[in-house]
């Protein structure tokens, strides 16, 4: 008998996200952007995420209300969210593929601004 599972997909406009954990401690989730494409900046109430960057560049908008500053993070390097944080993903030159490990809140979204018209809501 095999343990093991197919990730469940769910497709954005930006790209998409396979989740394959998520449990009642703990959620991992494997995130494609395709390139140029951005998420929307969003903060969470109660999910902290960490975010490892497998392929390509990854710029981070992150910070409160007022005060977003931006980060380059490169391929190989990881970068935390803690709830509350405003953040943004765009994918720089290139597709951008990322491993995000996180409390399992996943649909803790709160979206401040969106390119796809999804402003206030937490819809894939």
């Amino acid at each position: 008998m095999s343990r093991a599972t197919k990730p469940s997909r769910i497709d954005k406009p930006w790209g998409y996200e396979d989740i394959f954990a998520k449990t009642d401690r703990y959620a991992g989730k494997l995130i494609f952007i395709k390139k140029g494409a951005r998420l929307s900046r969003q903060h969470h109430e109660v999910k902290d995420e960490t975010i490892f960057v497998l392929q390509g560049n990854l710029l981070v908008e992150f910070g409160m209300k007022g005060e977003i500053t931006s980060e380059v993070v490169p391929s190989g390097n990881a970068v935390r969210i803690p709830a509350k944080i405003v953040h943004r993903f765009i994918a720089l030159d290139g597709d951008t593929l990322l491993v995000e490990v996180s409390t399992p809140e996943l649909d803790d979204v709160v979206r401040h601004e969106d390119d796809y018209g999804r402003e206030g809501t937490s819809n894939p």
